[in-house]
């Protein structure tokens, strides 16, 4: 998918819906509904603030010990969750408040038709701001290193 460019991001303006979903699904697979790193930032008070805490994510053991099904899903988690943390950064390129705008709608997995009313423009204009948010977050080197898988060495 990564290095398609602009073809990308829309794809994944399209899927971000899905993935959230997705990533929901996992997470109560894996963790029984609670995802550890959801916890960050949380005021913690009385013995529970000064207990040890655990890894956020699952240990060297931990995965030396997940079945294939168990380290499939959870590299899927990792995968789905970078995507959407990408787009998520997304925002914080885009400068126009009505660009921020039509990007959270199209998020929100709105049609052109509810965007250009919820607006009150035309449909052509919404493609047209689509394509323009699209360019500029395929153009960001940030969100496309988020996008590019790293390579290891073998």
């Amino acid at each position: 998918m990564a290095g398609q460019g602009q073809m990308d991001i829309g794809y994944m303006i399209g899927e971000y819906r899905f993935w959230k979903k997705e990533i929901m699904r996992l997470e109560s697979v894996m963790w029984g509904g609670y995802n550890p790193s959801r916890s960050e930032g949380v005021a913690q008070y009385g013995i529970e603030a000064v207990m040890p805490k655990g890894s956020l994510i699952r240990s060297a053991r931990e995965l030396d010990q997940m079945d294939a099904r168990e380290r499939i899903q959870y590299k899927r988690w990792e995968k789905l969750s970078s995507y959407i943390y990408a787009l998520d950064c997304g925002f914080e390129i885009l400068r126009e408040e009505k660009l921020q705008t039509i990007y959270d709608c199209l998020l929100d997995g709105m049609t052109y038709r509810q965007i250009a009313e919820h607006l009150n423009t035309s449909k052509d204009f919404v493609r047209i701001k689509r394509n323009q948010i699209i360019s500029q977050i395929s153009q960001n080197s940030q969100i496309r290193a988020m996008l590019t898988p790293e390579k290891t060495a073998v």
